[in-house]
């Protein structure tokens, strides 16, 4: 009987084969350790991959990944692999990637029931709420405003972190950043949510709402 997903070990092997024939101790090199200078938290959605979108080999981005790229101070899973990363592989940057065309925030801002992902996407039901005041009524334009609000908030609950307190209070050189990306365009965009020290904070965060808020004035 053939294996049903018999063609995924055959692009495997092409896949291994490409990369040894470009850089023979490629592997060899990556088997050693990993040393990756960026943690990526990313959406779920299969359109998102981290390594190709920002064009980086295996072993240069540690990867969190769930559903609207969400960072809440209960959720062990997300925290555990913040800690790992700043902690023990001392990376560089934190990069909060969403993006556009997000199913979930999509099913948040509707209010729509997909089953026991609701209590998730509760997280994004606050923040469309939290701003509810400032957002377009048009349906695409809100959309598009949400997804870039999310990643604003989530990189403030990365900072927030004890895990990030702590390191900047020993003087670690870690930075957050919020980005996100267009499915449409294949271009990752800078949200200017930068922040590498407790004192910014909340600058930054004020800063990167005002660019968003002022996207939705000048589309009136």
């Amino acid at each position: 009987m053939t294996h049903p997903l018999k063609h995924l070990f055959n692009s495997n092997r092409a896949w291994a084969a490409n990369v040894i024939e470009e850089d023979p101790q490629f592997f060899e090199r990556l088997s050693e350790q990993q040393s990756p200078q960026y943690l990526w938290i990313g959406c779920s959605d299969s359109r998102v991959p981290a390594s190709q979108i920002a064009g980086i080999a295996p072993g240069e981005v540690f990867v969190h990944r769930n559903i609207a790229n969400i960072v809440v101070h209960s959720d062990l899973n997300c925290l555990s692999v913040i800690q790992f990363a700043v902690d023990l592989l001392k990376v560089k940057h934190i990069l909060v990637v969403g993006h556009y065309g997000c199913s979930g925030i999509k099913t948040a801002m509707n209010r729509s029931r997909v089953g026991l992902a609701d209590n998730w996407l509760l997280h994004l039901q606050h923040i469309n709420d939290k701003h509810h005041n400032k957002m377009d009524d048009t349906a695409p334009m809100r959309f598009d405003r949400l997804c870039e609000l999310n990643v604003i908030e989530q990189v403030a609950n990365v900072a927030r972190s004890t895990i990030v307190q702590d390191a900047w209070l020993r003087g670690q050189e870690v930075m957050v950043h919020g980005w996100i990306y267009g499915i449409g365009d294949g271009l990752l965009r800078d949200l200017q949510m930068r922040i590498s020290g407790p004192d910014e904070l909340m600058p930054a965060y004020q800063r990167a709402l005002e660019m968003v808020f002022d996207k939705i004035a000048q589309a009136h």
